[in-house]
């Protein structure tokens, strides 16, 4: 969750505010806005539509409020299980930013969430029982966590953090024992991490992006993205927070480049400072900036990237980059460059970036309010707090439309756009995103115009007379489910079900998609197998989508049937025939470019069995 503002507090002044306090710093990245020349590429967004979208018979504007009790709704997915925070990481009241849930990774049998008082460590071998591994009380907001093989990064940049994890923040202006940047754990055994590292950084890590090369398999990369001020050089030498037109060592408006060799973590450093802002003017200013908590009127900040989600496939990254969507070459993973940028007046703070699967579109998401405020209420326009999704042709990326959680939300539930994956299921762009305490909203934007929804689950507030943080903070689809992040509630596990938008087909197709080790923001390539499943969620697809007559939908189901049940050379003549069948019915298909998909997955299907 991050704030914008225009100013900031002095590093000596934040270290004896009150903990609501010290979080408005954290969530305010704030930084110098400055003129220079036009970026590579910019291209606008629509018009705003006239009025929100609220749907008042939704079962998701009138739940009951509740801590580990409140009311629940579904459609079209149920919840497998809801798992309460290790007793270390419940508050004694809600509400308190000590103990707030962040982000997730993914290794084997095995989840790891990030908590702003540590890391909890869980076994989902069975998705109806996650059991507790490990709780890791190590204090340092986000503690956002990405992982690869025996190896565990997390990021930090509050003046909480200490190098061993201890519980006794440093108290003093500047502290030998302070770390702000990336901590690097051994889990080998992952009931008791090892701490190995600390690479300290200048602004300290709010988000990071692990990045892998394939032509670099003796290192890991990590892109850094620290929102905070620039510390003070007595406690981290050569950080420097003049502008970069007064020092060219600035350390605004860049991001941090750590390599990691994989065989020696101990040696990770910082190799490059990647100045990814060159040539940037100041972006145009949401309609109604947000306010800051004394009133004072608040723009975006472009001097650093929330967050980047790179793509190694395409050789590219989506930066979400305060008041710009950036794209980024990473073909060389030391040095990043920008290659085009966007800008949206309806935009508050670009927070996150998602390809769809085949590198057409690219989504951006609005953190509008920071992620402390209730932006979905009735009142607030639905392209503010939302998502924007671009065409990607090239490097060119093309405004299409705007997509909001659909129901409003009331006055003391925390909503606005945040983090999400895609689902994996073939012929389709479908999304899970979180909304906070708007719950998860599953959407589907294969047709980048006219993004819809097809399934959700919500809570109740967690009072309904005053905001409370609280909500899902990320929701990743891993190995066949969902799983939810709660802020204050602990780890919810979701399934999707059956439904005029999704059929049981495209549902176990999506299942066929596993994962070994899985960071979001490291978006990987989504392949399937040859399957009889996915040709029949592509008939599926065609048949909702009145793509194929519905004579020859019936008779390709039946002799898809037909050639299952065969075996041997007999199966693949079924099959080749079919695919040959399908090559002919392209001529008079409604939807061409489908019925060739399922002509050459039928086709691949036939070459598996030799």
């Amino acid at each position: 969750m991050t704030h914008r503002c225009s100013s900031v507090p002095t590093r000596h002044n934040s270290l004896h505010f009150p903990a609501m306090a010290i979080a408005v710093w954290l969530f305010a990245a704030c930084a110098t806005t400055r003129e220079t020349t036009p970026p590579p590429v910019v291209t606008g967004a629509a018009e705003p539509a006239a009025t929100p979208g609220q749907a008042s018979s939704d079962a998701r504007s009138r739940l009951a409020e509740g801590w580990f009790d409140a009311e629940e709704a579904a459609w079209n997915m149920r919840l497998v299980s809801e798992t309460q925070p290790a007793p270390e990481f419940i508050p004694a009241a809600p509400g308190d930013f000590n103990y707030m849930n962040s982000d997730m990774a993914f290794t084997g049998n095995h989840l790891i969430q990030g908590n702003f008082n540590g890391i909890q460590f869980w076994d989902i071998s069975n998705p109806s029982a996650p059991s507790l591994v490990k709780a890791l009380v190590c204090p340092g907001w986000q503690n956002d966590v990405s992982v690869y093989e025996n190896l565990l990064f997390v990021s930090v940049e509050s003046l909480n953090a200490r190098l061993d994890c201890g519980a006794n923040a440093p108290q003093d202006e500047v502290s030998p024992d302070r770390v702000r940047g990336i901590r690097i754990f051994d889990i080998s055994d992952i009931a008791n991490p090892r701490l190995i590292t600390n690479v300290q950084t200048c602004r300290g890590s709010h988000t990071h992006t692990l990045v892998t090369d394939a032509n670099d398999p003796e290192n890991v990369y990590i892109y850094v993205s620290g929102s905070a001020p620039v510390r003070p050089e007595a406690e981290l030498a050569g950080c420097v927070a003049a502008p970069p037109d007064q020092d060219p060592n600035s350390a605004l408006l860049r991001i941090d480049v750590i390599q990691v060799p994989v065989a020696s973590p101990v040696q990770a450093r910082v190799v490059s400072s990647a100045r990814i802002f060159g040539g940037l003017e100041t972006p145009t200013t949401h309609p109604e900036p947000d306010q800051s908590s004394d009133g004072t009127p608040l723009g975006p900040s472009p001097d650093q990237c929330h967050d980047i989600t790179v793509y190694p496939e395409l050789g590219l990254a989506g930066g979400a980059c305060q008041g710009h969507g950036f794209l980024l070459d990473i073909r060389d993973p030391a040095n990043p460059t920008r290659v085009a940028a966007v800008t949206d007046p309806n935009f508050a703070y670009w927070h996150s970036a998602t390809f769809n699967n085949d590198g057409t579109k690219i989504l951006f998401t609005d953190e509008w309010g920071g992620g402390l405020a209730p932006k979905c209420r009735a009142t607030d326009r639905p392209e503010w707090g939302a998502n924007a999704i671009f065409s990607l042709t090239g490097t060119t990326m093309t405004f299409e439309s705007y997509y909001k959680l659909p129901v409003a939300q009331t006055e003391s539930e925390n909503c606005v756009a945040h983090n999400g994956s895609l689902v994996p299921v073939p012929g389709r762009d479908i999304m899970a995103q979180s909304w906070y305490q708007g719950g998860v909203s599953v959407f589907d934007w294969t047709d980048p115009k006219n993004p819809v929804e097809i399934a959700y689950f919500d809570r109740g507030p967690m009072s309904a007379t005053e905001l409370q943080g609280a909500g899902s903070w990320s929701v990743y689809w891993y190995n066949g489910r969902l799983y939810s992040s709660e802020i204050a509630r602990g780890l919810d596990v979701l399934e999707l079900t059956p439904s005029e938008h999704l059929s049981q087909n495209e549902i176990d197709a999506a299942k066929l998609v596993e994962f070994d080790v899985l960071n979001v923001q490291e978006q990987p390539k989504l392949e399937w197998p040859p399957s009889f499943v996915v040709a029949r969620a592509y008939l599926d697809q065609l048949e909702r989508n009145s793509g194929l007559a519905t004579d020859r939908i019936a008779a390709v189901r039946s002799e898809l049937d037909r050639a299952e049940g065969l075996s041997g050379q007999p199966r693949i003549d079924a099959l080749t025939a079919l695919a040959g069948q399908l090559d002919a019915d392209t001529a008079g298909a409604a939807d061409a470019d489908k019925v060739r998909t399922l002509a050459q997955e039928v086709r691949d299907l036939a070459n598996a069995q030799t």
